[in-house]
């Protein structure tokens, strides 16, 4: 494995870990401070990538280990008295376990890949450098099958065409190879966006006969075991949404497994998945420290429950209730309960509602909340209920104990549309707010926007923040920020001072 060294410039220190490789080695963490952008320099993690500036993807061509945000991140948390800020850049190529890619050109040279920045342009990236390498390998099979069995690459412009987008995802969950083999074997979920309304449409023959060109020649019967399975998705709508509603599963297993923050976690290709699972591993890891033993959490945007059951595992969570607007995530949350371990002794619910509306009802009974939007950040309504909490806090208990649900309908929807989990363990009914707010952000604007409104607030103090290189070669950044209800440490501080002198 090569790794970036640097020889550290004058304080302040920040800590980055640098993983650069693809083979599983520990990490390397070195003390560095801001440093500049030096394409000539000899120690800097370059892309090398042929595809970088004719495709969308990347942004950045060296430094990978160091994005130029991150230095605008730094002096943020400073300013907020966060010293002990560190970011772990992670794996910096073959990093990429899932990707989405456009399928235009013709049936003889069919394009594969990225829109070219600011056009309907599609840029073909057969060696790119992001990608996990069996992605590109798939890639290169599904080419070979477009070519042998004359399918039509989608025609925006004219509709026409057969496939019109391709996803790709790579499973490293192998219990049957070793830990350190795992990941460069991992195997691919091949989803073909067909540009029809069903399974019994008229130009379907094609889409059997491509995933049977898949499975036979990267099935289990081949030297090298490339494909896990075929999906087929149905979309016929002109505008720029990917997927449509109907999904098939054609050839290979049905499950797809990945093992992450201590389980194993199932997720369907219609369900949201982290791209970077190595550096989403990293952060969960992280962020369970900073959950207590026995706390009652609420995951809200929890997708297919990850966070949550995660820490229902590690932490041994009291309850553990999580809150997604999508419906397709819910039969990846059944799947992933019916691994966890026998001894896990959480009451554990998935509720399908937008946490948005009435957000004390998803917040009350909880001693940790966790967060993760998406790139815009918080809803207002949500943020303007955790920016009045005392005062949540205070309605809450004055309020009748029994409040009549039929007021209250998207309580009624949520309950009709949840799975619960109980267990016989017994615990005593909590009705307290939040005392902990886990933020976790892909957002780096709408982050900084949603603390500076929290920390206003004075209801919550910035306790620690840890920063994450989700996507190498661009310039977002991952965050992890742990707040803690009531005035910040450093508030305490100056008080202290003001009325004694500190010991020497």
């Amino acid at each position: 494995m090569a790794l970036c060294f640097f020889s550290p410039p004058a304080p302040p220190i920040r800590r980055i870990t640098c993983q650069a490789l693809s083979v599983a080695v520990p990490s390397v963490a070195v003390e560095v401070a801001p440093l500049p952008v030096n394409p000539n320099s000899s120690l800097s993690c370059a892309l090398n990538c042929t595809h970088f500036q004719s495709c969308s993807g990347c942004t950045q061509e060296y430094n990978l280990h160091h994005p130029v945000v991150i230095d605008e991140a730094i002096g943020f948390f400073n300013k907020l008295g966060i010293k002990d800020f560190s970011f772990d850049s992670c794996r910096l190529w073959g990093w990429r376990c899932r990707a989405k890619l456009a399928v235009r050109g013709s049936s003889t040279n069919p394009l594969i890949g990225l829109y070219e920045e600011g056009t309907h342009t599609v840029v073909d990236i057969p060696d790119c450098k992001s990608h996990h390498p069996n992605i590109n390998a798939a890639v290169q099979l599904l080419k070979k099958g477009i070519i042998e069995l004359n399918v039509e690459p989608y025609d925006e412009d004219q509709g026409t065409g057969d496939l019109r987008y391709v996803q790709i995802a790579v499973t490293t969950h192998d219990t049957s190879l070793p830990i350190l083999e795992r990941y460069k074997n991992g195997k691919v979920q091949v989803s073909l966006v067909w540009n029809s309304r069903s399974e019994n449409s008229a130009n379907t023959g094609k889409l059997n006969a491509l995933a049977n060109f898949l499975w036979g020649n990267g099935g289990p019967k081949r030297k090298v075991h490339l494909i896990h399975s075929v999906w087929a998705n149905f979309q016929t709508s002109s505008n720029n949404i990917i997927f449509g509603n109907r999904w098939r599963h054609l050839l290979g297993e049905r499950d797809f497994w990945e093992h992450i923050g201590g389980i194993d976690v199932s997720l369907a290709p219609s369900s949201f998945g982290q791209a970077n699972t190595r550096a989403f591993d990293s952060l969960l890891r992280k962020l369970q420290k900073y959950v207590p033993e026995g706390a009652s959490v609420v995951d809200l945007y929890a997708g297919a429950g990850v966070i949550g059951l995660s820490l229902a595992v590690s932490r041994k969570c009291r309850s553990v209730k999580c809150v997604e607007v999508n419906k397709e995530s819910r039969q990846s949350f059944e799947k992933t309960v019916e691994r966890l371990p026998t001894n896990v002794e959480s009451n554990i619910s998935w509720h399908h509602a937008d946490a948005s509306i009435e957000p004390t009802s998803w917040l009350l009974g909880s001693d940790v909340v966790v967060v993760d939007p998406p790139r815009k950040g918080l809803n207002p309504s949500l943020v303007k209920e955790l920016r009045h909490i005392s005062a949540v806090e205070l309605r809450t208990s004055k309020r009748p104990e029994k409040v009549k649900d039929e007021k209250r309908p998207w309580i009624l929807r949520a309950r009709e549309d949840s799975i619960q989990i109980e267990n016989t363990t017994v615990h005593e009914e909590n009705q307290s707010l939040p005392q902990t707010l886990i933020y976790i952000s892909c957002g780096w604007e709408s982050f900084k926007e949603d603390c500076s409104s929290l920390l206003a607030s004075k209801e919550w103090h910035l306790h620690k923040a840890h920063g994450f290189n989700f996507f190498p070669g661009t310039q977002s950044i991952e965050i992890l920020a742990v707040f803690k209800r009531g005035r910040g440490a450093s508030t305490k501080k100056k008080k202290l001072g003001k009325k004694q002198k500190r010991p020497h």
